[in-house]
Order: structure tokens, then sequence, then C-alpha cells
């Protein structure tokens, strides 16, 4: 199979079921954050701790993001065609956020809003953090034009609180302070 196809090369793609639209199409706006966001967190992979540990967590968070990613990239009147596996996300919403509170333990206290930072891995989960922001937001864009699933708008919601808690953990475990935002 060639990488290229050409038939994209007018500004068009194709959405799983042969439906073509615009590249600029909110559709492909939301799953191409998806997949930028599972870039960044493959980089963050590179640099999470052991300590956090996070690695299997983050591997499975990249293949839920590739599960969202084919949900939406499918028009929601073929949804059922995508097969049981490629319905929801493999983490359920309990399971993430009793590893947000793991998390958020290992962490000091906040006092103050924290600035992205501190070691590499911290700084790559911030990363990973707005760009899973920005991805929420074009979902939530694509969901305001037609239903997007519920789970995906929720598990998107509580993957950037998990990647802010990461973060936190990460300078933590590492012994290096968070980076305090305090006004000057």
């Amino acid at each position: 199979m060639k990488l290229y196809t050409r038939t994209g090369d007018e500004g068009m793609t194709g959405l799983f079921g042969g439906d073509r639209v615009n590249k600029s199409h909110q559709r492909l706006m939301a799953y191409g954050a998806l997949d930028e966001l599972n870039s960044v967190i493959g980089v963050l992979r590179l640099h999470a701790s052991d300590k956090a540990a996070a690695g299997t967590a983050l591997e499975q968070v990249q293949h839920d993001l590739f599960v969202l990613g084919a949900i939406l990239a499918t028009p929601s009147s073929r949804l059922d065609a995508l097969g049981e596996k490629m319905t929801k996300p493999t983490w359920e919403i309990p399971d993430m956020e009793q590893d947000i509170d793991r998390l958020t333990a290992l962490a000091p206290p906040m006092k103050h809003f924290v600035l992205p930072g501190g070691s590499a891995a911290s700084s790559h989960a911030h990363l990973a953090r707005t760009v899973c922001r920005r991805a929420e937001r074009d979902i939530v864009a694509l969901n305001a034009e037609e239903p997007v699933p519920m789970d995906v708008l929720v598990y998107i919601n509580r993957l950037s609180d998990w990647l802010f808690a990461l973060a936190r953990a990460e300078n933590a475990v590492q012994g290096v302070p968070d980076v305090e935002w305090i006004p000057r």
C-alpha cells in the first residue's frame, strides 16, 4: 500500500463510510487535534518517570485516542459500523478519576496557580494538557454541529485534568518544585 493516494490533493478527504468532506471541516479539526495530542503524548512517554507510574496509562491513553479519533472520523449515522472495540475508550472515567486522586496525592498541596515547567516530564505533560484542551474545544464545536457521543466529551475533559495531575506529580517525584505563578 502506498502512503500517498492523491485523493486529497484538492483539499478533500474521506471519512469512515466513504463520505468526502473538506479538510477544513470541523470533524477533521476535532480528530486532527486528537492525532496531535497522541503525538505529544508519545513524546511525554519518553520523559515520564516510573515513579509516577504513568507509562502504562499513557500507552492506554494513546490507544483510547485512536478509538476516539475513529469515532469522530465516522458520521453519527454510521457509528454502528465501527464494531464493538471502536465504540468507546478502555479507560473508564471512575478509574481515571481514581488515578487523578493518586497523582494529586504525590504532589504537595497547591497554594498558587502553577506555570508549565519544572522537569522535562512535567513540561511535556503540560503541553499535552493544553493540546488536550484545544482538542476538547474542537470536539465541542463539532458537537454544536452534530451530536458527538458523550463518552468522547467526558473522556477528553477528564484527560486534561489527569494530565495536569501528572505534570504536578512528575515534578514532585523528581524533587523539582512546581513553577508557581505569583502576581507581580
